[in-house]
């Protein structure tokens, strides 16, 4: 399968690994058909799963590459840092401007998660991208994974829009299809990224920053956070640490 794989464009593959985390966000939302709600234990382990191995992948699979890339294409360091903040910031700002404006919190919860759909289908669209250079970690496996780990945690997020929009009065099909639609950014977002990373080299390090910092900042306001309210923190901590290590694992060893 990974030597099918590694003969294909890599914007096809980013097209591919985003339109599965895409599918995963469907099928996480069409829970409204058959639940009312699903056992938070099940969720926060998803999510604490998926956050380490988006943790583990931000500095493995992205910022490892990018660092490695400056120094190859002799670009200052400053812009990796650049792209590193700026990368969180633009999720702070999107979340400051929408919330300031719209206070309902079922609209927030889905801007939300569309929103960071966004810099997650940006990480993969750059891993796929990135290939192309043989950079230490950025290479076919590691992708993948990323593109897995992010896959995991979007099920819950599906259904953490689906579920709500139902118990607020909408139809169990208008809340599947609003649901499914936060993730459809993903594909979008995914191939832009592969597509900048492969033709233009120079912005590639930045790319690659500006995703890890997107999408830690995620993990660190988000995933974590919603984890951590479960009553047993400590077994949610665990699982976070177990997928840091998994991914750590897999890039060091495959990659």
């Amino acid at each position: 399968m990974i030597d099918f794989l590694s003969n294909l464009n890599p914007i096809i593959l980013a097209f591919i690994a985003t339109l599965f985390t895409f599918l995963i966000t469907t099928l996480g939302a069409s829970i409204v058909f058959i639940f009312k709600n699903i056992k938070k234990d099940i969720m926060d382990i998803c999510l604490s799963l998926s956050a380490g191995i988006m943790l583990s992948a931000s500095f493995w699979s992205l910022l490892n590459p990018s660092i490695e890339l400056s120094n190859k294409l002799n670009i200052s360091l400053i812009f990796i840092f650049l792209g590193f903040i700026l990368g969180g910031l633009l999720i702070l700002l999107g979340n400051k401007i929408y919330t300031k404006n719209l206070n309902k919190k079922v609209s927030n919860l889905i801007f939300s998660i569309t929103l960071h759909n966004i810099p997650e289908g940006l990480a993969i669209g750059v891993a796929f991208g990135s290939i192309l250079y043989n950079l230490d970690g950025a290479n076919l496996t590691s992708a993948i994974i990323l593109a897995l780990g992010i896959g995991i945690q979007n099920f819950p997020e599906g259904s953490a829009v689906s579920l709500p929009l139902r118990g607020s009065g909408l139809s169990r099909k208008k809340s599947f299809i609003i649901g499914s639609l936060t993730g459809i950014v993903e594909p979008i977002s995914g191939v832009i990224g592969a597509v900048l990373a492969i033709q233009i080299q120079y912005i590639l390090p930045f790319l690659l920053s500006f995703a890890a910092g997107a999408m830690i900042y995620v993990v660190i306001i988000e995933l974590i956070p919603e984890s951590q309210t479960n009553k047993r923190k400590d077994l949610m901590t665990l699982f976070s640490i177990i997928g840091f290590t998994i991914m750590m694992i897999l890039d060091v060893t495959l990659g």
